[in-house]
């Protein structure tokens, strides 16, 4: 299946690789580094993904608080 990888409209400035890229399925969500393209591939259920995106919304936006999610 060919992905259809999409970069965040927050990338900034320049060449827009400064973030990371995500692909949408049915049934789950990948993601991976716009920096690496050919590396690794994190893959999520659609519903962990949903779970991961409401932890790093404000107020738990900070290196401390996405530490605490990842335990």
């Amino acid at each position: 299946m060919t992905e259809n990888w999409r970069k965040s409209s927050y990338s900034g400035g320049g060449d827009g690789n400064n973030c990371v890229e995500i692909a949408t399925h049915p049934t789950h969500i990948s993601i991976r580094d716009s920096k690496a393209p050919a590396g690794a591939v994190l893959t999520l259920p659609t519903e962990a993904f949903a779970a991961f995106l409401s932890e790093l919304k404000e107020p738990h936006s900070t290196v401390t608080d996405f530490a605490r999610f990842l335990g």
